[in-house]
């Protein structure tokens, strides 16, 4: 999760003037927090989360060292491989995040049946992903999902229209997922280079090569 700090800072008299900061990790934000209220020249501080819940400083403390000890800073990348002729999908996801001041993979993959089209395969990658995700015990943070099909994240921002009966399915399951973890998605559209990782998963899963991997990362 992400903040932006705002705060009034004491000119001469009674003038105040409010300052506004970029984006910042949890650390950061505390971090500054924390200098500008022992300057003496904040009038009043606050913490914007990415939900745009206000919190002080008090307690973003609280806040940061419960979140210190659950999976935080997740970023997924998914994605989905289809195979016409048999109407199978491989699913790939890998997901990075910290938990304490550790640093962890996971890769994961499956073999699904029973699926019409390319999109379809994209679709039924992120809510893999999201089902890793709650066995993780990932709730009320945000998480980037990154993936090379951008219709489907796209469609899923709702920028773009989905006419599919399918498709809006599984565009249902997924919300009703986010809602359910209270997970506030942002979505980056990658190219296939930039997801070879999750791709290589979802071809592995067609050939039958299962995988189910959690790596601490250096």
């Amino acid at each position: 999760m992400n903040y932006k700090l705002e705060w009034k800072y004491k000119l001469k008299g009674k003038e105040t003037v409010l300052f506004i900061s970029d984006w910042l990790s949890g650390e950061q934000a505390l971090r500054a927090g924390e200098e500008i209220e022992s300057s003496g020249k904040a009038a009043a501080l606050a913490f914007y989360d990415e939900g745009d819940v206000s919190w002080t400083l008090k307690e973003l403390k609280k806040l940061l060292s419960e979140v210190e000890t659950e999976p935080h800073d997740v970023i997924v990348y998914f994605d989905g491989g289809f195979h016409k002729e048999t109407f199978q999908a491989g699913l790939g996801a890998v997901i990075y995040y910290k938990q304490g001041k550790k640093k962890y993979r996971i890769r994961a993959n499956e073999l699904v049946d029973e699926i019409e089209t390319n999109n379809e395969a994209e679709y039924a990658a992120l809510f893999y992903a999201l089902n890793i995700l709650e066995e993780l015990g990932v709730h009320h943070i945000s998480c980037e999902f990154k993936g090379d099909s951008q219709v489907v994240l796209k469609q899923l921002e709702g920028e773009w229209s989905c006419y599919e009966e399918v498709l809006n399915r599984w565009l249902d399951r997924i919300e009703n997922k986010l809602e359910e973890l209270a997970i506030m998605a942002k979505y980056t559209p990658i190219s296939r280079k930039d997801n070879t990782e999750a791709d290589k998963l979802a071809s592995q899963a067609l050939d039958g090569k299962m995988i189910t991997s959690k790596m601490q990362l250096l």
